[in-house]
Protein backbone atom coordinates (compact mmCIF):
# COMPACT_ATOMS: atom_id res chain seq x y z
CA UNK A 1 0.00 0.00 0.00
CA UNK A 2 3.22 2.36 0.86
CA UNK A 3 4.40 1.80 -2.52
CA UNK A 4 1.37 2.32 -4.36
CA UNK A 5 1.13 5.59 -2.35
CA UNK A 6 4.58 6.68 -3.61
CA UNK A 7 4.78 5.55 -7.14
CA UNK A 8 1.16 7.16 -7.69
CA UNK A 9 2.81 10.31 -6.46
CA UNK A 10 5.87 9.57 -8.01
CA UNK A 11 3.39 10.15 -11.67
CA UNK A 12 1.77 12.93 -10.40
CA UNK A 13 5.41 14.56 -9.73
CA UNK A 14 6.44 13.76 -13.51
CA UNK A 15 2.68 15.25 -14.83
CA UNK A 16 3.02 18.19 -12.82
CA UNK A 17 6.99 19.09 -13.68
CA UNK A 18 7.69 17.49 -17.13
CA UNK A 19 8.35 20.59 -19.32
CA UNK A 20 6.56 22.60 -16.99
CA UNK A 21 7.57 25.83 -15.49
CA UNK A 22 6.62 27.30 -11.94
CA UNK A 23 3.06 27.87 -11.14
CA UNK A 24 -0.08 26.09 -9.64
CA UNK A 25 2.05 22.57 -9.63
CA UNK A 26 3.79 24.03 -6.58
CA UNK A 27 0.31 24.43 -4.52
CA UNK A 28 -0.36 20.61 -5.99
CA UNK A 29 3.01 19.64 -5.16
CA UNK A 30 2.87 21.05 -1.69
CA UNK A 31 -0.69 19.18 -0.99
CA UNK A 32 0.95 15.81 -2.13
CA UNK A 33 4.19 16.32 0.40
CA UNK A 34 1.71 17.05 3.39
CA UNK A 35 -0.50 13.94 2.32
CA UNK A 36 2.78 11.68 2.05
CA UNK A 37 4.44 12.86 5.05
CA UNK A 38 0.92 12.84 7.29
CA UNK A 39 0.41 9.33 6.11
CA UNK A 40 3.92 7.99 7.21
CA UNK A 41 3.73 9.85 10.03
CA UNK A 42 0.24 10.58 11.90
CA UNK A 43 1.40 10.76 15.36
CA UNK A 44 3.55 14.00 14.12
CA UNK A 45 0.88 15.88 12.83
CA UNK A 46 -1.06 15.82 15.71
CA UNK A 47 1.39 18.49 17.27
CA UNK A 48 0.13 21.80 16.77
CA UNK A 49 3.78 22.79 15.73
CA UNK A 50 3.82 20.59 12.88
CA UNK A 51 0.12 21.80 11.67
CA UNK A 52 1.54 25.68 12.05
CA UNK A 53 4.36 24.81 10.01
CA UNK A 54 2.33 22.58 7.45
CA UNK A 55 0.56 25.95 7.46
CA UNK A 56 3.32 27.97 6.44
CA UNK A 57 4.11 25.79 3.88
CA UNK A 58 0.81 25.85 1.67
CA UNK A 59 0.81 29.62 1.94
CA UNK A 60 4.51 29.56 0.54
CA UNK A 61 2.89 27.80 -2.25
CA UNK A 62 0.29 29.74 -2.87
CA UNK A 63 2.45 33.08 -2.82
CA UNK A 64 4.55 31.12 -5.74
CA UNK A 65 0.46 30.57 -7.43
CA UNK A 66 0.03 34.64 -6.87
CA UNK A 67 2.90 36.26 -7.50
CA UNK A 68 5.81 33.23 -8.86
CA UNK A 69 8.70 35.31 -7.25
CA UNK A 70 12.16 34.28 -6.76
CA UNK A 71 11.07 35.12 -3.25
CA UNK A 72 8.34 33.21 -2.83
CA UNK A 73 9.93 30.09 -4.16
CA UNK A 74 13.29 30.42 -1.90
CA UNK A 75 10.59 30.71 0.65
CA UNK A 76 8.55 27.73 -0.27
CA UNK A 77 12.03 25.89 -0.63
CA UNK A 78 12.85 26.82 3.20
CA UNK A 79 8.97 25.93 4.39
CA UNK A 80 9.66 22.33 2.62
CA UNK A 81 12.71 21.30 4.50
CA UNK A 82 11.43 22.95 7.48
CA UNK A 83 8.71 20.96 7.99
CA UNK A 84 10.31 17.65 6.46
CA UNK A 85 13.11 18.14 9.31
CA UNK A 86 10.74 19.08 11.89
CA UNK A 87 8.98 15.74 11.71
CA UNK A 88 11.60 14.02 11.79
CA UNK A 89 12.94 15.36 15.15
CA UNK A 90 9.81 18.14 16.21
CA UNK A 91 11.62 19.41 19.56
CA UNK A 92 14.84 20.42 17.44
CA UNK A 93 15.91 23.96 17.01
CA UNK A 94 14.85 25.11 13.40
CA UNK A 95 18.10 25.51 12.42
CA UNK A 96 18.68 21.71 12.72
CA UNK A 97 15.05 21.23 10.88
CA UNK A 98 16.47 22.75 7.62
CA UNK A 99 19.69 20.15 8.32
CA UNK A 100 17.69 17.38 9.10
CA UNK A 101 14.97 18.33 5.99
CA UNK A 102 17.93 18.57 3.25
CA UNK A 103 19.77 15.40 4.55
CA UNK A 104 16.35 13.72 4.21
CA UNK A 105 15.34 14.63 0.69
CA UNK A 106 18.56 14.32 -0.55
CA UNK A 107 20.38 10.98 1.21
CA UNK A 108 17.40 9.46 2.91
CA UNK A 109 17.01 5.80 1.11
CA UNK A 110 21.06 5.91 1.08
CA UNK A 111 21.04 6.29 5.16
CA UNK A 112 18.31 3.76 5.61
CA UNK A 113 20.16 2.05 3.34
CA UNK A 114 23.38 1.98 5.86
CA UNK A 115 21.24 1.44 8.65
CA UNK A 116 19.78 -1.84 6.97
CA UNK A 117 23.19 -3.08 6.29
CA UNK A 118 24.14 -2.93 9.97
CA UNK A 119 21.04 -4.86 11.42
CA UNK A 120 21.35 -8.72 11.65
CA UNK A 121 17.74 -9.10 10.49
CA UNK A 122 18.00 -6.97 7.66
CA UNK A 123 21.27 -8.82 6.52
CA UNK A 124 18.88 -12.40 6.87
CA UNK A 125 16.07 -10.64 5.05
CA UNK A 126 18.56 -9.54 2.11
CA UNK A 127 19.99 -13.11 2.05
CA UNK A 128 16.79 -14.97 1.55
CA UNK A 129 15.72 -12.44 -1.88
CA UNK A 130 18.28 -13.85 -4.47
CA UNK A 131 18.63 -10.46 -6.56
CA UNK A 132 21.32 -11.99 -8.99
CA UNK A 133 18.64 -14.62 -9.85
CA UNK A 134 16.09 -12.58 -10.03
CA UNK A 135 17.92 -10.55 -12.57
CA UNK A 136 18.41 -12.95 -14.41
CA UNK A 137 15.15 -14.68 -14.79
CA UNK A 138 14.14 -11.23 -15.89
CA UNK A 139 16.75 -10.06 -18.03
CA UNK A 140 18.43 -12.94 -19.75
CA UNK A 141 14.57 -13.92 -21.34
CA UNK A 142 14.36 -10.53 -22.45
CA UNK A 143 18.14 -10.78 -24.63
CA UNK A 144 17.12 -13.96 -25.86
CA UNK A 145 13.25 -12.54 -27.22
CA UNK A 146 14.92 -9.09 -29.06
CA UNK A 147 17.80 -11.43 -30.60
CA UNK A 148 15.71 -13.95 -32.03
CA UNK A 149 13.13 -11.30 -33.12
CA UNK A 150 15.72 -10.03 -34.90
CA UNK A 151 16.66 -13.19 -36.11
CA UNK A 152 13.41 -14.40 -37.51
CA UNK A 153 12.65 -10.41 -39.20
CA UNK A 154 15.42 -11.05 -41.62
CA UNK A 155 13.73 -14.81 -42.11
CA UNK A 156 10.40 -13.76 -42.78
CA UNK A 157 8.73 -10.82 -44.66
CA UNK A 158 5.27 -11.16 -42.65
CA UNK A 159 7.09 -11.75 -38.98
CA UNK A 160 8.97 -8.33 -40.06
CA UNK A 161 6.02 -6.47 -41.12
CA UNK A 162 4.17 -7.34 -37.85
CA UNK A 163 7.52 -6.46 -35.56
CA UNK A 164 7.66 -3.28 -38.10
CA UNK A 165 4.56 -2.07 -36.63
CA UNK A 166 5.60 -2.40 -32.79
CA UNK A 167 6.01 1.15 -31.74
CA UNK A 168 7.85 2.89 -28.76
CA UNK A 169 8.05 5.76 -29.64
CA UNK A 170 5.43 6.27 -26.73
CA UNK A 171 7.68 5.77 -23.77
CA UNK A 172 9.66 8.73 -23.19
CA UNK A 173 12.48 8.39 -21.26
CA UNK A 174 12.68 11.63 -19.60
CA UNK A 175 9.59 11.34 -18.25
CA UNK A 176 10.03 8.17 -16.85
CA UNK A 177 13.97 9.42 -15.44
CA UNK A 178 11.58 11.80 -13.92
CA UNK A 179 9.09 9.69 -12.77
CA UNK A 180 12.03 7.61 -10.92
CA UNK A 181 13.32 11.38 -9.43
CA UNK A 182 9.88 11.83 -7.71
CA UNK A 183 9.95 7.89 -6.55
CA UNK A 184 13.59 8.73 -4.74
CA UNK A 185 12.02 12.03 -3.78
CA UNK A 186 9.27 11.11 -2.47
CA UNK A 187 10.93 8.38 -0.45
CA UNK A 188 13.39 10.27 0.81
CA UNK A 189 11.01 11.96 2.93
CA UNK A 190 7.91 9.81 3.79
CA UNK A 191 10.32 8.77 6.59
CA UNK A 192 12.73 11.78 7.47
CA UNK A 193 15.29 10.87 9.55
CA UNK A 194 17.76 12.97 11.61
CA UNK A 195 21.26 14.07 11.64
CA UNK A 196 23.76 12.74 14.59
CA UNK A 197 25.25 14.31 16.34
CA UNK A 198 24.15 17.19 15.16
CA UNK A 199 20.50 16.38 16.09
CA UNK A 200 21.71 15.28 19.77
CA UNK A 201 23.35 17.85 20.33
CA UNK A 202 20.97 20.47 19.72
CA UNK A 203 18.48 18.48 21.87
CA UNK A 204 20.68 18.36 24.92
CA UNK A 205 21.40 21.98 25.32
CA UNK A 206 19.50 24.38 26.94
CA UNK A 207 19.42 27.88 26.19
CA UNK A 208 20.59 28.65 29.78
CA UNK A 209 24.09 29.78 30.31
CA UNK A 210 25.70 27.64 33.81
CA UNK A 211 27.68 28.83 36.08
CA UNK A 212 31.33 27.60 36.05
CA UNK A 213 32.36 25.94 39.73
CA UNK A 214 36.26 26.92 38.51
CA UNK A 215 36.45 30.96 38.66
CA UNK A 216 38.53 33.93 40.59
CA UNK A 217 36.90 36.25 41.99
CA UNK A 218 39.96 38.67 41.47
CA UNK A 219 39.97 38.22 38.26
CA UNK A 220 35.64 38.07 37.50
CA UNK A 221 36.63 42.21 39.49
CA UNK A 222 39.40 43.18 36.86
CA UNK A 223 37.06 41.72 33.64
CA UNK A 224 34.20 43.40 34.90
CA UNK A 225 36.43 46.82 35.42
CA UNK A 226 37.51 46.46 31.89
CA UNK A 227 34.17 45.49 30.58
CA UNK A 228 32.70 49.07 32.53
CA UNK A 229 35.17 51.35 30.99
CA UNK A 230 34.90 50.10 27.54
CA UNK A 231 31.27 49.71 27.14
CA UNK A 232 31.56 53.09 28.66
CA UNK A 233 33.52 54.84 26.04
CA UNK A 234 31.84 53.37 23.42
CA UNK A 235 28.71 55.17 24.62
CA UNK A 236 29.78 58.60 24.76
CA UNK A 237 31.29 57.76 21.52
CA UNK A 238 27.66 56.63 20.23
CA UNK A 239 26.28 59.91 22.03
CA UNK A 240 28.49 62.04 19.93
CA UNK A 241 28.05 60.69 17.16
CA UNK A 242 23.87 60.55 17.07
CA UNK A 243 23.81 63.89 18.25
CA UNK A 244 26.29 65.73 15.77
CA UNK A 245 24.35 63.59 13.07
CA UNK A 246 21.01 64.69 14.22
CA UNK A 247 21.85 67.94 14.35
CA UNK A 248 22.98 67.75 10.86
CA UNK A 249 19.61 66.35 9.66
CA UNK A 250 17.47 68.96 12.04
CA UNK A 251 19.75 71.92 10.47
CA UNK A 252 19.95 70.88 6.93
CA UNK A 253 16.77 72.06 4.68
CA UNK A 254 17.91 71.35 1.57
CA UNK A 255 18.23 67.59 0.52
CA UNK A 256 20.44 66.38 -2.25
CA UNK A 257 19.50 63.16 -3.81
CA UNK A 258 23.79 62.22 -3.94
CA UNK A 259 24.18 63.54 -0.30
CA UNK A 260 21.00 61.58 1.32
CA UNK A 261 22.22 58.88 -0.73
CA UNK A 262 25.52 58.42 0.73
CA UNK A 263 24.30 58.92 3.81
CA UNK A 264 21.92 56.02 4.31
CA UNK A 265 24.70 53.52 2.30
CA UNK A 266 27.51 55.68 5.01
CA UNK A 267 24.90 54.80 8.12
CA UNK A 268 23.60 51.67 6.86
CA UNK A 269 27.32 50.57 6.68
CA UNK A 270 28.59 51.86 9.79
CA UNK A 271 25.75 50.78 11.49
CA UNK A 272 26.67 47.14 10.23
CA UNK A 273 29.98 46.75 11.71
CA UNK A 274 28.79 48.71 15.05
CA UNK A 275 25.86 46.69 15.81
CA UNK A 276 28.21 43.45 14.68
CA UNK A 277 31.23 44.59 17.22
CA UNK A 278 28.80 45.52 20.14
CA UNK A 279 26.86 42.53 20.46
CA UNK A 280 30.54 40.40 19.80
CA UNK A 281 31.71 42.78 22.57
CA UNK A 282 28.12 42.09 24.75
CA UNK A 283 28.27 38.29 24.23
CA UNK A 284 32.38 38.27 24.83
CA UNK A 285 31.85 39.66 28.46
CA UNK A 286 28.57 37.58 29.19
CA UNK A 287 30.49 34.47 27.83
CA UNK A 288 30.33 32.70 31.45
CA UNK A 289 30.62 33.34 35.24
CA UNK A 290 30.89 37.37 35.00
CA UNK A 291 26.69 37.11 34.38
CA UNK A 292 26.55 35.72 38.05
CA UNK A 293 29.14 37.68 39.46
CA UNK A 294 27.33 40.12 42.13
CA UNK A 295 28.75 43.74 41.64
CA UNK A 296 27.88 43.58 37.88
CA UNK A 297 24.99 46.20 37.92
CA UNK A 298 26.56 48.47 36.49
CA UNK A 299 27.87 46.74 33.87
CA UNK A 300 24.42 45.40 32.99
CA UNK A 301 23.38 49.24 33.48
CA UNK A 302 26.16 50.43 30.91
CA UNK A 303 25.35 47.47 28.50
CA UNK A 304 21.38 48.45 28.74
CA UNK A 305 22.48 51.95 27.96
CA UNK A 306 24.44 50.81 24.91
CA UNK A 307 21.79 48.61 22.89
CA UNK A 308 19.35 51.22 23.34
CA UNK A 309 21.65 53.78 21.73
CA UNK A 310 22.27 51.22 19.11
CA UNK A 311 18.36 51.01 18.60
CA UNK A 312 18.18 54.82 18.54
CA UNK A 313 20.98 54.77 15.68
CA UNK A 314 18.83 52.04 13.90
CA UNK A 315 15.39 54.54 13.92
CA UNK A 316 17.70 57.50 12.80
CA UNK A 317 18.69 55.11 10.12
CA UNK A 318 15.27 54.43 9.47
CA UNK A 319 14.49 57.97 9.26
CA UNK A 320 17.21 58.84 6.87
CA UNK A 321 16.04 56.01 4.73
CA UNK A 322 12.18 57.30 5.07
CA UNK A 323 13.09 60.35 3.50
CA UNK A 324 15.20 58.93 0.90
CA UNK A 325 12.24 56.79 -0.33
CA UNK A 326 9.53 59.79 0.15
CA UNK A 327 11.55 61.89 -2.33
CA UNK A 328 13.15 58.93 -4.60
CA UNK A 329 10.52 56.01 -4.42
CA UNK A 330 10.96 52.70 -3.36
CA UNK A 331 14.11 49.69 -4.47
CA UNK A 332 14.75 46.51 -3.67
CA UNK A 333 18.08 48.11 -2.15
CA UNK A 334 15.94 50.61 0.19
CA UNK A 335 13.68 47.85 0.74
CA UNK A 336 16.28 45.58 1.98
CA UNK A 337 18.29 48.84 3.88
CA UNK A 338 14.48 48.48 6.27
CA UNK A 339 14.93 44.88 6.41
CA UNK A 340 18.09 45.11 8.21
CA UNK A 341 17.00 47.48 10.34
CA UNK A 342 14.43 45.37 11.09
CA UNK A 343 16.51 42.61 11.88
CA UNK A 344 19.12 44.66 13.73
CA UNK A 345 16.34 45.84 16.01
CA UNK A 346 15.16 42.20 16.72
CA UNK A 347 19.22 40.97 17.11
CA UNK A 348 20.04 44.22 19.73
CA UNK A 349 16.51 43.18 21.41
CA UNK A 350 17.44 39.40 21.84
CA UNK A 351 20.65 40.40 22.88
CA UNK A 352 19.44 42.42 25.40
CA UNK A 353 17.27 39.83 26.46
CA UNK A 354 20.12 37.20 26.58
CA UNK A 355 22.09 39.49 29.03
CA UNK A 356 18.74 40.22 31.46
CA UNK A 357 18.05 36.33 31.63
CA UNK A 358 21.22 34.96 31.45
CA UNK A 359 21.26 33.12 28.09
CA UNK A 360 23.70 31.24 26.01
CA UNK A 361 24.82 32.08 22.72
CA UNK A 362 22.56 28.74 21.44
CA UNK A 363 19.52 31.01 22.58
CA UNK A 364 20.48 33.74 20.29
CA UNK A 365 21.10 31.51 17.35
CA UNK A 366 17.61 29.88 18.23
CA UNK A 367 15.36 33.03 18.36
CA UNK A 368 17.35 34.80 15.65
CA UNK A 369 17.02 32.11 12.91
CA UNK A 370 13.22 31.35 13.67
CA UNK A 371 12.75 35.16 13.28
CA UNK A 372 14.40 35.42 10.07
CA UNK A 373 12.57 32.64 9.05
CA UNK A 374 9.41 34.04 9.51
CA UNK A 375 10.00 37.12 8.01
CA UNK A 376 10.83 35.16 5.12
CA UNK A 377 7.56 33.49 5.27
CA UNK A 378 5.55 36.93 5.69
CA UNK A 379 7.72 38.98 2.86
CA UNK A 380 7.48 36.42 0.58
CA UNK A 381 3.33 36.86 0.57
CA UNK A 382 3.60 40.75 -0.11
CA UNK A 383 3.65 41.75 -4.05
CA UNK A 384 6.65 43.70 -3.59
CA UNK A 385 7.14 44.59 -7.28
CA UNK A 386 3.21 45.82 -7.53
CA UNK A 387 3.90 47.75 -4.11
CA UNK A 388 7.00 49.74 -5.13
CA UNK A 389 5.06 50.47 -8.97
CA UNK A 390 2.07 51.77 -6.61
CA UNK A 391 4.09 53.86 -4.50
CA UNK A 392 6.66 54.90 -6.98
CA UNK A 393 3.95 56.09 -9.20
CA UNK A 394 1.06 57.95 -6.76
CA UNK A 395 3.52 58.55 -4.14
CA UNK A 396 6.83 59.31 -4.62
CA UNK A 397 8.11 62.90 -5.41
CA UNK A 398 9.84 61.84 -8.30
CA UNK A 399 10.54 58.30 -9.95
CA UNK A 400 12.64 56.15 -12.33
CA UNK A 401 10.47 54.64 -14.49
CA UNK A 402 12.46 52.41 -16.29
CA UNK A 403 13.40 51.38 -13.09
CA UNK A 404 9.38 50.63 -12.59
CA UNK A 405 9.39 48.53 -16.29
CA UNK A 406 12.22 46.63 -15.07
CA UNK A 407 10.59 44.71 -12.51
CA UNK A 408 8.97 41.66 -12.74
CA UNK A 409 5.42 40.87 -14.77
CA UNK A 410 3.81 41.52 -11.33
CA UNK A 411 3.55 45.43 -12.34
CA UNK A 412 2.76 44.63 -15.54
CA UNK A 413 -0.68 45.00 -15.14
CA UNK A 414 -0.58 47.96 -12.74
CA UNK A 415 2.07 49.73 -15.44
CA UNK A 416 -0.94 49.07 -17.99
CA UNK A 417 -4.06 50.76 -16.23
CA UNK A 418 -1.20 53.50 -15.17
CA UNK A 419 -0.56 54.11 -19.04
CA UNK A 420 -4.39 54.38 -20.09
CA UNK A 421 -4.74 57.06 -17.68
CA UNK A 422 -1.91 59.13 -17.65
CA UNK A 423 0.93 60.81 -20.67
CA UNK A 424 3.72 58.83 -20.91
CA UNK A 425 6.68 59.76 -23.14
CA UNK A 426 6.99 57.64 -26.86
CA UNK A 427 9.51 55.43 -25.50
CA UNK A 428 8.04 54.21 -22.27
CA UNK A 429 4.51 53.81 -23.61
CA UNK A 430 6.21 51.61 -26.38
CA UNK A 431 7.89 49.51 -23.08
CA UNK A 432 4.83 48.99 -21.00
CA UNK A 433 3.04 48.41 -24.68
CA UNK A 434 5.80 45.41 -25.22
CA UNK A 435 5.59 43.97 -21.70
CA UNK A 436 2.09 43.65 -21.26
CA UNK A 437 2.35 42.18 -24.64
CA UNK A 438 4.85 39.50 -23.89
CA UNK A 439 3.02 39.05 -20.31
CA UNK A 440 -0.29 38.35 -21.82
CA UNK A 441 1.75 35.91 -24.09
CA UNK A 442 3.14 34.03 -21.83
CA UNK A 443 0.36 33.61 -19.67
CA UNK A 444 -2.25 32.27 -22.87
CA UNK A 445 0.38 29.74 -23.78
CA UNK A 446 0.78 28.73 -19.81
CA UNK A 447 -0.16 25.08 -19.50
CA UNK A 448 -2.94 24.11 -16.60
CA UNK A 449 0.72 23.40 -14.50
CA UNK A 450 1.80 26.71 -15.10
CA UNK A 451 -1.30 28.46 -14.04
CA UNK A 452 -0.87 31.87 -11.91
CA UNK A 453 -3.32 33.89 -10.79
CA UNK A 454 -2.77 36.35 -13.09
CA UNK A 455 -4.22 33.97 -15.59
CA UNK A 456 -7.37 35.16 -14.46
CA UNK A 457 -7.19 38.23 -14.61
CA UNK A 458 -6.50 38.46 -18.48
CA UNK A 459 -9.56 39.51 -19.88
CA UNK A 460 -9.55 42.74 -18.00
CA UNK A 461 -6.25 43.91 -19.52
CA UNK A 462 -6.42 42.82 -23.04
Amino acid sequence: MKNIILLVSAILFSTLFYKQDIGLNMSLFSIITIVILSFFNPKTFKNKSTIVLTVTYVVTAVAIFFYNSTLSILANGFAFFTLVGHVSQRNSSIYVNWLNGLYSFVAGIFHRAFLASESNKESKLKKQIDYIHLIKIIGIPMVVIIVFSLLYKNGNPFFNELISKIDFSFINLQWLLLTVLGFFLFYNISNPIQVNPATELDLNTSNNLEKSHKFSIDALKKENQLAIISITLLNFLIVVFLVTDITYLATNNDIIAANLSNQVHNGINALIVSIVIAIIIILYFFRGNLNFYEQNSKLKIATYCWIILNIILVINTVIKDSQYIYYFGFTYKRIGVLVYLLLAFIGLLTTAIKVFKIKNLWFLFRVNSLTAYALLIISCVVNWDGLITKYNLYHAKSNDFEYLISLSNNNTFLLKEYTEKNQLSQKNQILVDEKHHDFVKQLNNNTWQEMQFDNFKISQYK
